[in-house]
């Protein structure tokens, strides 16, 4: 198929939904399992390494919007990849997608089947793996309004219980709610070492995993192409979004750090259970298992959606085999959809296969989850290189745009350095070097076949 002719998605998706989208992609398990990880690396200053990814995240959600608003389409930052830095940029853009959220998904429906056995110890997860997949698959086969609803309440159940966490957290900090009425205070942020416990490595070791956490906020891009007025639904969608999830992000992390000693975090398990605990909260263990089930279906859900508009763009563009260009009389692209969860479920199995061999594959696990990091980047590289360009080529359409990036160019090298940093940090973290060695390797091989087939193709067009 020639590039471009792909068939028009639906516009059915509403402004809010695409924010509750956003908002699904961006605050998954790792905010109410995995921020003990990065709590232990920086100890409270995790809360200035959160703010400070956040403000890189600001740059690279206003560089994007800022190209969206001007052109918005299904996969919009790989379009803009292609265009305006190198057909290979967009294509290592959406295939490190489809990557990213095929293990993102693996990883998600594990934990999902883990939640599932807190209630029900003896059910078999391979039954529950494969429920909770053909769900999310009919989910998305329906239509992008459906997909949209599920992903809506999703992401509501996550927001409620966070909000619900620092309100409580601030009314156990000030005035001593759940404590026999002695506020707990702020001493607890530099009490136990200091503020900066991990010095400026554990600082910088803590936002790789940060900027895993904050990974699929770009989802506002894809699904632009199926938005009822994408350019005010962008505006809109980029600044609440992001103020949302600094409030979110750092809000509930401040709460954590200040509530509890930083170095006993390990020992009272998920921080969450543990605030809902300490104001009497007698069943927060059930309302939380609850939460985090539904944190980890949506985000199978949103990369389920997002990797398949992937799928099905490079399909269309000859980089991946025509099924997956097919689109259903629902109008959305189920071979894709398909293509992507099949790849979860080989994903899955062989996770269940492994762990039957081997006790140690929980580490493998966590290996093959953080890879998806470094690939999970790609899009915000891509990003920041395309909006250089667009303002070079268009600065015509630049003059009256009224959602431009702020400090430009400054703010676009600011956070282009940054990102670059925390890779090489990931590298030097023992916890992370293999992790990103994996993800190089993926986008490595990507871009061998990339050359590899354009120059049989231009071959082939010469002879």
């Amino acid at each position: 198929m020639a590039k471009n002719d792909a068939p028009e998605l639906s516009r059915t998706m509403t402004a809010g939904q695409m924010e509750m989208i956003s908002l699904g992609g961006a605050i998954g398990v790792g905010l109410f399992m995995g921020s003990t990880s990065t709590i232990k690396w920086t100890g409270p200053s995790v809360l200035l390494a959160y703010a400070f990814v956040g403000v890189i995240l600001y740059i690279v959600m206003r560089a994007l919007g800022e190209m969206i608003y001007i052109n918005p389409g299904t996969g919009s930052f790989a379009d803009y990849a292609t265009e305006y830095v190198h057909p290979l940029a967009g294509y290592l853009a959406k295939w490190a997608n489809v990557f990213e959220y095929i293990v993102v998904g693996m990883s998600e429906v594990v934990a999902a089947t883990e939640y599932l056995q807190y209630w029900w110890p003896h059910m078999h997860t391979w039954i529950a793996g494969i429920v909770i997949i053909i769900f999310l698959v009919l989910a998305n086969l329906a239509s992008a309004k459906a997909y949209g609803s599920l992903e809506f309440w999703f992401a509501m159940i996550k927001v409620i219980t966070i909000i619900l966490m620092i309100i409580l957290g601030f009314m156990v900090i000030f005035f001593g709610f759940g404590n026999g009425g002695h506020p707990t205070g702020l001493s607890n942020l530099w009490a136990h070492g200091g503020f900066f416990t991990g010095g400026v490595k554990g600082f910088f070791f803590s936002m790789s995993i940060i900027v895993g956490s904050y990974e699929g906020i770009e989802l506002l891009g894809i699904s632009a192409g199926e938005v009822a007025n994408p350019q005010q639904a962008i505006i809109k969608s980029v600044k609440s979004v992001l103020l949302r999830i600094l409030i979110f992000y750092v809000g509930a992390i401040f709460v954590i750090v200040t509530i509890y000693p930083w170095n006993k975090l390990s020992a009272v398990g998920s921080p969450f259970v543990s605030t809902f605990a300490k104001v009497g909260i007698t069943a927060a263990a059930s309302i939380i298992n609850f939460v985090v089930l539904t944190a980890a279906l949506s985000g199978a859900n949103s990369g389920i959606y997002s990797s398949s508009r992937m799928l099905f763009k490079l399909s269309h563009e000859g980089d991946a085999p025509k099924i997956f260009g097919r689109l259903s009389k629902r109008i959305v692209p189920d071979a894709a959809i398909l293509g992507i969860s099949g790849g979860i479920l080989i994903g899955f199995i062989i996770d269940m296969i492994a762990s039957v061999y081997s006790k140690s594959t929980s580490d493998l696990f966590v290996v093959v989850f953080s890879s998806s990091v470094l690939p999970g980047m790609v899009p915000w590289f891509v990003i920041l290189l395309a909006e250089l360009k667009f303002r070079h080529n268009n600065p015509d359409l630049m003059k009256d745009h009224p959602f431009t990036l702020p400090l430009y160019p400054l703010s676009n090298y600011f956070a282009f350095l940054m990102l670059i940093i925390i890779v090489i940090f990931m590298f030097i973290n023992p916890d992370t070097r293999v992790s990103v060695i994996v993800g190089a390797a993926v986008l490595i091989i990507a871009t061998l076949v990339y050359i590899f087939r354009h120059r049989n193709e231009q071959q082939a067009s010469q002879g």
